[in-house]
């Protein structure tokens, strides 16, 4: 497939996302029946699959959203993490569960994870669709993960490149020509 002049590489269709999203539903309501859930969804790139997620849930649950910034418009993280959005409920007390797209250097997880432990919850665990172990730096805890991909740059279904490429139903890999007419990922 080729979208705005690049190359895409399908990783996990749409069906195979519907499948991962109703059994981490199912686990998570397991985990937290009878408990006060918040979902705390981390801007932009996991809109998505919170959305999705919470459809998947079969107990009642708070939303909230914060947004965080490491990449900008690049592809790389720059390692320094800031928060743009801080998220407006209350957390003392209730259970917390960080949703991300993509758990990845584990940088942002890391700082988001902390961020959130000092609002006094009475727990934070960490749900992220895909886990891509292939460039972890930072640890923390992943409870719930979808699948591990391990290598290229991913986009669709929420995740971007320079704001591109969130729209698409699936997740890719995103394959750019190189000059000699190579291909690097």
């Amino acid at each position: 497939m080729t979208v705005a002049g690049r190359r895409l590489e399908p990783v996990l269709a749409p069906e195979r996302i519907r499948e991962i999203v109703l059994d981490l539903g199912r686990r998570i309501s397991e985990d937290f029946r009878g408990r006060r859930l918040v979902l705390v969804g981390v801007l932009k790139g996991a809109f998505v699959f919170l959305a999705d997620l919470a459809r998947a849930l079969s107990i009642p649950v708070e939303i909230d959203f914060l947004q965080a910034s490491s990449y900008g418009d690049d592809t790389a993280s720059s390692g320094r993490i800031r928060i743009l959005l801080d998220c407006g409920i209350d957390l003392r007390g209730k259970d917390v569960l960080l949703v991300e797209d993509i758990a990845d250097t584990g940088h942002t997880l890391k700082a988001l994870r902390q961020h959130l432990l000092a609002k006094g919850p009475a727990s934070v665990r960490v749900c992220a669709l895909i886990d891509k172990r292939e460039r972890r730096e930072a640890e923390t805890p992943l409870d719930y993960a979808g699948g591990v991909i391990e290598e290229g740059f991913l986009v669709g279904y929420g995740l971007d490149c320079a704001q591109q490429y969130r729209h698409l139903p699936g997740v890719y890999r995103l394959v750019e020509e190189a000059q000699n007419g190579g291909e690097r990922t």
